[in-house]
């Protein structure tokens, strides 16, 4: 295995030159912790719409990359860490890290490092916790929680979407349908492959209405990462060539910037600028959506909740049309 970023690029361009060439909590408790659930039991759940109406989906797909690093610098009994950072593709943009991990799949020798790199993808949806195993939860005064969903999950959401007998969305306030997230183990893991839509349909209720009426549903794109500007994306690429390297992470670079899960360094610290002006300070993860809450599949709440208004049949069936034509 190559030991630096610098050996992997020379391996890559003895490669080309061989070949000539031509070769993705703010402590309101907002967040359901689904996967704290205990194996063998199930969580039931009632999704409902994006407050943005212009997103065709019930969701939204969230894009991060885990730079690891060796430990944290000036700490010598750090244990290794990574840092998580939004990958830039979440908004159609070309991005460094994945551009440069992209050629390591060329080399079979290099899959495992590039693995490490790559984006870790995941979706934001909303609703209710109709059923819950979790004890020690306790619903907050915002009875609208909001769900961070695996890909094995959500593929399973998905594909149910395709059937054609499938005639309203999961979503609609009187025709919509649960989901049932259940837990077991393969392997020695965690796996919700056997999760559902229940197959009956139901109305939300009296109590569900009045919440939506109070508190309005989320706009999902709210609790997205903060997207990089350039000078912040040069952090980034600055931060994953050290990774690559071997390096520890190093608050004083890159401490006002990302830092590691739990890390609680100096937000004043000194760091160099980089080539061009210095960033300001990028915040952490979206709100509640912070690297202490989620699993490894991979501030405070401050947006105003937006009026929730049910969507018309017409709209589930344009949604629904929309979804199956992507599929093809």
């Amino acid at each position: 295995m190559a030991t630096s970023l610098a050996d992997i690029r020379a391996k890559l361009q003895a490669s080309e030159n061989r070949t000539g060439g031509n070769s993705q909590s703010g402590g309101d408790n907002a967040i359901y912790p689904h996967w704290n659930i205990a194996e063998g039991t199930t969580a039931r759940i009632r999704f409902l719409p994006d407050a943005n109406t212009k997103n065709t989906f019930f969701w939204i797909e969230r894009l991060i990359i885990k730079l690891p690093f060796a430990g944290i610098k000036g700490q010598p009994d750090s244990k290794p860490t990574f840092v998580q950072v939004p990958c830039v593709e979440m908004w159609g943009e070309s991005c460094p890290v994945l551009a440069e991990v992209r050629g390591w799949y060329k080399d079979e020798s290099l899959k495992e490092t590039a693995n490490k790199y790559w984006k870790k993808r995941s979706y934001l949806f909303q609703g209710f916790v109709r059923d819950n195993p979790i004890g020690d939860d306790k619903t907050p005064e915002n009875p609208i929680r909001r769900f961070i969903i695996s890909p094995q999950i959500f593929n399973l959401i998905k594909n149910a979407l395709m059937d054609p007998e499938l005639e309203n969305l999961p979503t609609d306030y009187e025709g919509g349908l649960d989901f049932t997230v259940k837990k077991t183990s393969k392997g020695g893991y965690a796996d919700y492959s056997t999760s559902s839509w229940a197959r009956k349909e139901s109305a939300i209720t009296a109590d569900e209405t009045a919440a939506i009426e109070k508190f309005g549903l989320y706009n999902l794109a709210d609790f997205l990462p903060k997207k990089p500007s350039e000078a912040e994306l040069r952090i980034i690429k600055e931060m994953f060539e050290a990774s690559v390297d071997g390096e520890a992470y190093d608050p004083e670079r890159w401490g006002a910037y990302y830092k590691p899960s739990g890390f609680k360094g100096n937000d004043d610290a000194a760091h160099p600028a980089p080539a061009q002006s210095a960033p300001a300070p990028v915040a952490k993860l979206a709100p509640a959506i912070t690297d202490d809450d989620i699993p490894a599949f991979d501030a405070d709440e401050t947006s105003a909740p937006v009026a929730a208004a049910k969507p018309s049949s017409q709209r589930a069936e344009d949604i629904l049309a929309m979804i199956r034509n992507r599929q093809k």
